[in-house]
């Protein structure tokens, strides 16, 4: 029911700044809430940050606070995630996720819908 591609990615530098973003489409019910995670190699997928339909709630991972801050923009149905003061500790594919429910999740397994990703990769 909803496509989601991700851009943005790229090779940066540590301390440089970012922004990806998340197209959705294919739905004609726009996704109440829509989120970043990332998964790094060797790692499990983590979340990062999410954010409601109407983009009054925001929640932060404690790694994502203070220095990502995501966003929504319904008139073109996408959605960013700004990245501030990046390390190599943030080198990950980043992927988007939806959910048609009411409700903030974080959790992986309730977001039925997933981009293919974006990589971040951040030199030292």
């Amino acid at each position: 029911q909803v496509r989601l591609v991700e851009s943005g990615g790229g090779l940066v530098q540590g301390g440089d700044s970012l922004r990806l973003s998340c197209a959705a489409s294919g739905s004609t019910v726009s996704p109440y809430g829509m989120a970043w995670f990332r998964q790094a190699p060797g790692k499990e997928r983590e979340f990062v940050a999410v954010i409601t339909r109407n983009g009054y709630t925001t929640t932060y991972a404690d790694s994502a606070k203070g220095r990502f801050t995501i966003s929504r923009d319904n008139s073109q149905n996408t959605i960013y995630l700004e990245m501030t003061r990046l390390t190599p500790e943030d080198t990950a594919v980043y992927v988007c996720a939806a959910r048609l429910n009411f409700g903030v999740a974080t959790a992986a397994r309730e977001y039925p819908y997933w981009g293919q990703g974006t990589q971040v990769t951040v030199s030292s």
